[in-house]
C-alpha cells in the first residue's frame, strides 16, 4: 500500500519547496509537489523532482569509515560508530590538553538549510570553546548593505509581485534560483507586464524577459547611480516621498550630478541612451519591482553596490503601492525561530576564535601560524565550494591536521578525512525551515528510516557530546524532541499566529505568515538611511570593483553563474543531471575570443596567479565584453587537471559583511 507522506526541500533555495513522498514498504517510490504549500503548489525543480534518486544512490555512504591510505587516496575501511567516536574524541581531547579547543576548527556552510540540522553544531563547538566560524561564503554584502538602509523592514515576499506592473530582474537567474518567483512573473495576469534582465550574459532567464541588458561584472553600482541621476534631472523622483520617508536625500542627491549615463557607459558598457531609456521606463511604472539577485554582492564593492540599489528602488516612491520596492532580501517582519535555543551561545566560556569561511585555505596553510590541528566538516565541501581551492587541498594533505568529514558521498572533501560518518538526508531526521526568501516556516518529520548506519547532524553532536563528557540537558534530548521544544517556545511573529495554524506546525506542515508592512519603516529613525552615518562611507558613491583596479593586458572578469541541473556541490551524485549539464564551459565573448585566437568548442586555459583552469570554450555575442561566465560547481575528478572555478578565486573579502568576492576575480585566457 501507497503511503503519501510531507515533507521539505532542503537545499540552498529561496523557497523551501513542499515535497509529497510516495513511500511503498518503506521506501520513496516516487517525489512531487505539494499542492497545499504556501509557495511551490505551482511546481518543483528538476532536481528534487527525482530526489529519491540521491536518497538511494548506490554512491552513498552507509557506515563510518576510517583512512587507510594516503590522504586523498579514497583509501578507507569500514569502522563502527563505537570505534569511530572514540578515535575523533580521544583526538580531540589530546588536543585541547595540548592546544586549547581553539586548534579545532569546525566548517560547515548550506549543505541543508533546515535550522536544527543545519546549526545544532554551533552549540557543541560553543560548549567545546572551539573557534566560531564566520559563515560568509554567499551573500553577506547584499543582507548587510540591505540592513543599512532600511534596517529590519521587510522587503516584497514574491508572492507580491502579482501586485508590481513593471519588473527589474537585477542579477538573478530566476531559472535556477527562484524559480516559484519566477512561475509568479510567467502566470497569464504577469505576462504582459515588461521585464528587463540585468546580467552579465544572457541566462536561461532571458527567454522569459523582454530584454537583457549585458552589463560588466562589478559595475551594477554605475548603471543604478546613472539612473537615479535620469530620475534627479528629469524631475522623475518622489520628493514628498522621500522627504517623508528617507534621511539624507539632499545630501546624496547633490553627488549624482556627475554620474551621468555617458560616464556609465564607459564603466558597464550599456549605451547611455539604453540606460535613459530603462531610468524612463522605470519612472513610468506605478509600481515597478526589482527583484535583487546576489551575484552583484560578490564582489569587493558588492556592499556599496547593493546599497545604491536599494536606494534607487526608493527613487519614485514605488514602495507606496502594492508590488512596489524591492524583492529579492529578508521579506520577513520578526523572527520566525529563536535561533539562540538552537545555537546557545551561552554555553561558551570566553569570546571566540573568529575565523571567515572565505580563508579556509589560510587557516590550514601549512606555513601559517593558525594553529589548526583539526577540522569537523558538515553540511559542506570546502575543496570544492570555497575560494583558493588549490591552498586548501594543500591544507587538507597536512600529515598533522585530523579531519572529519560527515558527509552522503566521498566528496573532495571527504576524500582527505582521517574518519568519514555516514549523514542522512532530510527525509530521515526532524527540522523546522525558515524560507529566506518567502514569509512561510515549515516543519518536516522523517519520512523513512536511515539506511545503514546513517546519522544526523543532531545524533551525531548528541553522541560525541556524551563522548566528550558534555552533561548539558541540551545534548540529552532527541530532535523530535528539540523540535517540539522550539514550537513550545515561539517568537513574537509566531505567538501572534491563530491556533490552527500553530497546529499545523506540529503536523508537519508549512504555513504562511503575514507580509510585512513595507512602509514601516525598521531603522533607528524610522525612516530609510540614504545617508547612514554609521558606516565607513556614509554617502553612497561609486567604488569600481577590484578587478577594474589594476592594468594587465584585457584581463577577463570571471564570473560564477548557478547551473539548472545542480546546487553547490549538491546533486553531483545524480549522472542523470550531470550528464544534461555537460562538462565544465566558459563562456566568452566573440570578441576576446578572436583577439586570443579562440574558436566555439575549443580547450581553453583560464589562469592567474593562484591556479589554472581547464574548460571547453563557449563563445557567443551574448555576454558582456570582457566576461567570462562558467555556469555550476563542478567535481574535480571530472576536469582535466583536476581544478576547478575555485581554484581562480582569491579570498578577498567585500566592503560589507566580510563576504566572498567569488566574482570579483581577473583571468588571462589562451588556447590549450
Amino acid at each position: 500500500m501507497i503511503k503519501i507522506r510531507k515533507s521539505i526541500c532542503p537545499y540552498d533555495c529561496p523557497a523551501t519547496c513542499g515535497l509529497l513522498m510516495e513511500v511503498e514498504n518503506g521506501k520513496i517510490i516516487r517525489v512531487k509537489k505539494d499542492s497545499d504549500h504556501p509557495v511551490s503548489r505551482n511546481g518543483i525543480c528538476r532536481k528534487t523532482a527525482h530526489y529519491e534518486k540521491s536518497i538511494y544512490s548506490p554512491k552513498r555512504i552507509l557506515t563510518p569509515l576510517k583512512r587507510i591510505g594516503k590522504k586523498g587516496s579514497g583509501k578507507f575501511k569500514p569502522v563502527s560508530w563505537e570505534e569511530a567516536v572514540k578515535e575523533i574524541t580521544g583526538v580531540w581531547k589530546k588536543i585541547i590538553d595540548q592546544n586549547g579547543p581553539e586548534a579545532i576548527l569546525p566548517w560547515s556552510y548550506s549543505g541543508v538549510m533546515s535550522d536544527i540540522q543545519c546549526k545544532c553544531g554551533e552549540a557543541f563547538f560553543a560548549r567545546m570553546g572551539a573557534p566560531k566560524l564566520v559563515d560568509t561564503l554567499c551573500c553577506p554584502a547584499k543582507g548587510e548593505a540591505y540592513e543599512s538602509v532600511a534596517g529590519k523592514t521587510g522587503c516584497l515576499d514574491p508572492r507580491e509581485l502579482k501586485d508590481s506592473d513593471f519588473y527589474i530582474i537585477w542579477g538573478s537567474n530566476m531559472a535556477a534560483t527562484r524559480l516559484q518567483a519566477l512561475n509568479e512573473l510567467n502566470k497569464p495576469a504577469n505576462r504582459g507586464k515588461k521585464k528587463i534582465l540585468i546580467e552579465t550574459y544572457e541566462t536561461p532567464t532571458s527567454k522569459y524577459v523582454d530584454r537583457t541588458i549585458c552589463i560588466k561584472a562589478g559595475t551594477d553600482g554605475a548603471l543604478a547611480l546613472a539612473m537615479m541621476h535620469v530620475l534627479d534631472q528629469e524631475g522623475l523622483c518622489d520628493e514628498a516621498f522621500l522627504k517623508e520617508y528617507a534621511e539624507g536625500y539632499e545630501v546624496f542627491r547633490a553627488g549624482l550630478k556627475q554620474y551621468t549615463p555617458e560616464w556609465a557607459q564607459a564603466e558597464t558598457g550599456i549605451a547611455a541612451g539604453t540606460i535613459r531609456e530603462l531610468a524612463r521606463e522605470y519612472a513610468a511604472a506605478n509600481a515597478p519591482a526589482i527583484i535583487l539577485g546576489s551575484g552583484n554582492s560578490r564582489y569587493e564593492n558588492g556592499g556599496m553596490t547593493v546599497r545604491l540599489i536599494v536606494i534607487l528602488s526608493l527613487m519614485t516612491g514605488a514602495w507606496k503601492y502594492p508590488g512596489g520596492g524591492l524583492c529579492g532580501c529578508n521579506p520577513r517582519d520578526g523572527a520566525y525561530v529563536d535561533m539562540d535555543l538552537i545555537e546557545r551561545p551561552d554555553f561558551r566560556k570566553k569570546a571566540p576564535k573568529i575565523f571567515n569561511i572565505c580563508e579556509i585555505a589560510s587557516a590550514l596553510d601549512p606555513e601559517g601560524e593558525q594553529g589548526i590541528r583539526a577540522l569537523y566538516v558538515y553540511g559542506g565541501n570546502p575543496a570544492n565550494t570555497a575560494a583558493n581551492q588549490e591552498g586548501i587541498i594543500k591544507g587538507l594533505e597536512r600529515e598533522d591536521l585530523f579531519t572529519v568529514a560527515h558527509e552522503r558521498f566521498m566528496t573532495e572533501t571527504a576524500l582527505y578525512a582521517d574518519i568519514i560518518l555516514p549523514a542522512t538526508f532530510s527525509v530521515e531526521q526532524h527540522d523546522i525551515y525558515r524560507s529566506y526568501g518567502y514569509c512561510t516556516l515549515g516543519t518536516a518529520w522523517p519520512v523513512i528510516k536511515p539506511p545503514g548506519e546513517c546519522k544526523s547532524n543532531w545524533d551525531t553532536f548528541c553522541l560525541l557530546a556524551r563522548e566528550m563528557g558534555y552533561e548539558e540537558e541540551y545534548f540529552r534530548r532527541t530532535e523530535e524532541e528539540m523540535l517540539l521544544y522550539i514550537l513550545d517556545h515561539p517568537t513574537k511573529a509566531v505567538d501572534k499566529l491563530p491556533s490552527d495554524k500553530k497546529q499545523l506546525l506540529r503536523q508537519g506542515e508549512s504555513i504562511s505568515l503575514p507580509y510585512a508592512d513595507h512602509l514601516k519603516i525598521r531603522t533607528p529613525s524610522g525612516r530609510m538611511r540614504i545617508v547612514n552615518d554609521e558606516l565607513k562611507e556614509a554617502v553612497p558613491r561609486y567604488i569600481r570593483p577590484h578587478i577594474s583596479r589594476e592594468n594587465d593586458v584585457e584581463p577577463i572578469r570571471l564570473v560564477a553563474a548557478p547551473s539548472l541541473y545542480t546546487l553547490n556541490s549538491e546533486f553531483r551524485d545524480r549522472e542523470d543531471l550531470i550528464d544534461r549539464r555537460g562538462e565544465q564551459k566558459l563562456i566568452m565573448h566573440c570578441q576576446d575570443a578572436e583577439n586570443r585566437g579562440i574558436k566555439d568548442g575549443d580547450r581553453v586555459m583560464a589562469y592567474n596567479a593562484l591556479g589554472h583552469v581547464i574548460f571547453r570554450a563557449v563563445v557567443t555575442e551574448k555576454i558582456a565584453l570582457g566576461n567570462a561566465v562558467c555556469e555550476g560547481v563542478f567535481r574535480r575528478d571530472d576536469c582535466q587537471g583536476g581544478s576547478t572555478f575555485n581554484a581562480l578565486v582569491s579570498e578577498t573579502l567585500s566592503d560589507l559583511g566580510e563576504g566572498t568576492t567569488l566574482n570579483d576575480n581577473r583571468v588571462q585566457i589562451r588556447k590549450c
